[in-house]
């Protein structure tokens, strides 16, 4: 049990992380693709900040035993089902309510989020046993 509650509790920090690189890609990157392209490239920089800080920190006493780049591939695959959640609710927040069109970090907080518990079942029950 003490060791789920770190787990939990050390994937929400790293979490956090990801939601600011989340965030941050797309403030960058708005103007350019537009708030709904954007969400593209910024979900996938912040999968690569989480898997690396998952890898090292939450989950370093559950290794997958698989070499980096398949392990990265199989956790990006896992996080596509939370973060199909994750942008779902970000995008029907931004189509509905137009204070999340003027300031889009609140969808990506929601959606973030709401995409936050399918994500650590995938990584915990899937690639970090």
């Amino acid at each position: 049990m003490k060791r789920l509650v770190r787990e939990v509790a050390l994937f929400g920090m790293v979490g956090t992380a990801g939601f600011l690189v989340d965030a941050a890609v797309l403030y960058l990157l708005r103007t350019t693709l537009g708030l709904l392209a954007a969400r593209v490239p910024s979900f996938i920089a912040a999968v690569a900040v989480t898997w690396w800080l998952n890898r090292r920190f939450t989950f370093q006493r559950r290794p997958s035993g698989l070499r980096k780049w398949e392990e990265f591939r199989r956790y990006l695959v896992l996080m596509l089902v939370g973060g199909s959640v994750n942008y779902a609710v970000y995008a029907a927040l931004l189509l509905a309510f137009g204070v999340f069109r003027e300031y889009p970090v609140l969808g990506v907080a929601a959606g973030s989020i709401a995409g936050m518990g399918a994500n650590l079942l995938g990584a915990r029950l899937f690639l970090f046993r």
